[in-house]
């Protein structure tokens, strides 16, 4: 899978953070099982924010239901190390993101707005899954990583098609990428870290 074609991304994570990655795979256990349960949170206040848009409701409530069973697939991978889930920790990366999104505006460009944030944070675990499924020495979580890399381009996928569904898809591409470039840049001035996902 090439993220450039298929996740757009304008900048590929720095390839030093799948080997810090590894050498904290606990940490990072830990910080994806939070990953996903805030991925399936989103998706559950979309729905209730929203009840009235029917293809959004059918679309992400499979994606709530496979977002949660991520998470406690996760939980079992920690489990069968012998290791302990941990506390919640800061995600930067989400947080600069959330900074730079758009505020107001109609209704359909605040909700296009929030679907593809959803989609950016889905496409970036995406790319790093794939990461973790090729470079890492533990075969179990590499085949682990590589289900979730397809899963996750799924999820990515979704949230575009919605974003284009409730407002205008022309707006909704330029929008796209500019959040790309911006995203780009939040990716270049950040520490790399092997005890994040982001």
């Amino acid at each position: 899978m090439s993220e450039k074609r298929v996740l757009g991304l304008e900048l590929p994570t720095d390839p030093r953070w799948v080997d810090v990655a590894e050498m904290s795979i606990h940490e990072i256990l830990i910080d994806h099982a939070y990953c996903e349960q805030k991925a399936a949170s989103s998706c559950i206040s979309l729905i209730i924010q929203h009840p009235d848009r029917q293809k959004l409701v059918e679309v992400l409530t499979p994606v709530v239901a496979e977002e949660w069973s991520h998470f406690e697939r996760v939980l079992v991978e920690l489990k069968k190390r012998g290791l302990s889930f941990g506390p919640k920790r800061k995600d930067e990366y989400v947080e600069k993101l959330y900074a730079a999104t758009h505020k107001g505006g109609s209704k359909g460009q605040a909700l296009a707005e929030k679907l593809l944030m959803n989609a950016l944070i889905e496409a970036r675990s995406c790319e790093r899954f794939r990461l973790l499924s090729k470079e890492i020495s533990d075969g179990d979580l590499r085949e682990f990583y590589h289900e979730l890399m397809l899963a996750e381009a799924s999820h990515y996928k979704n949230f575009i098609t919605l974003a284009k569904e409730y407002h205008d898809p022309k707006l909704v591409e330029t929008r796209w990428r500019e959040l790309l470039l911006m995203e780009a840049e939040i990716i270049k001035n950040l520490e790399v870290r092997g005890d994040r996902m982001h």
